[in-house]
């Protein structure tokens, strides 16, 4: 088998680097450091990143790479916002999201058809019925990257059963 180094993605690069970005995935960090349920680190954001390209891929779907791992890792940025009382996570987020998308450096922004469409996918992340691809995708990922079967806090969990992945499966 031979190795091939996975391509670099700049755009999704200069958001992972962005001060507001570390600042913010710190902070949630923090607030859910003894958290017993589900956390919202890196690892979460990047499995909701790769499972959703691979659904872009098996639907067909004419999005790009970049911009699925860009709306994957902004989807919950705004947890550290609604832990401190600020309401909604994907409206915080929308608001940090268009803040971290405008101050990208000038050869690593995203065009305005793609900022709109980010900006709907962590507005929308919590509807897997929307009706733009990237946000139905975001939407989607974010569920089935949850190993709920697995998970020591299933019994306790507020999701439905319907809700939860109770089977090895994305």
């Amino acid at each position: 088998m031979i190795w091939v180094k996975p391509e670099r993605m700049p755009r999704v690069e200069a958001i992972w680097s962005h001060p507001l970005y570390q600042r913010e995935l710190a902070r949630i960090n923090a607030a859910e450091e003894d958290r017993f349920f589900c956390r919202h680190d890196v690892a979460h954001l990047l499995d909701a990143a790769r499972v959703g390209w691979i659904r872009v891929l098996e639907e067909g779907l004419d999005l790009p790479r970049d911009l699925v791992y860009a709306a994957a890792l902004l989807h919950d940025i705004g947890r550290g916002a609604q832990y401190d009382g600020g309401g909604a996570h994907e409206i915080a987020g929308e608001l940090l999201a268009t803040s971290i998308l405008a101050d990208l450096p000038a050869g690593e922004r995203f065009d305005e058809r793609e900022r709109a469409s980010i900006l709907a996918a962590v507005r929308g992340h919590r509807d897997p019925a929307a009706a733009e691809d990237l946000s139905r995708v975001i939407a989607w990922a974010d569920k089935v990257s949850r190993p709920c079967f697995a998970c020591p806090a299933v019994g306790a969990c507020k999701w439905t059963e319907e809700k939860k992945n109770l089977e090895v499966r994305i």
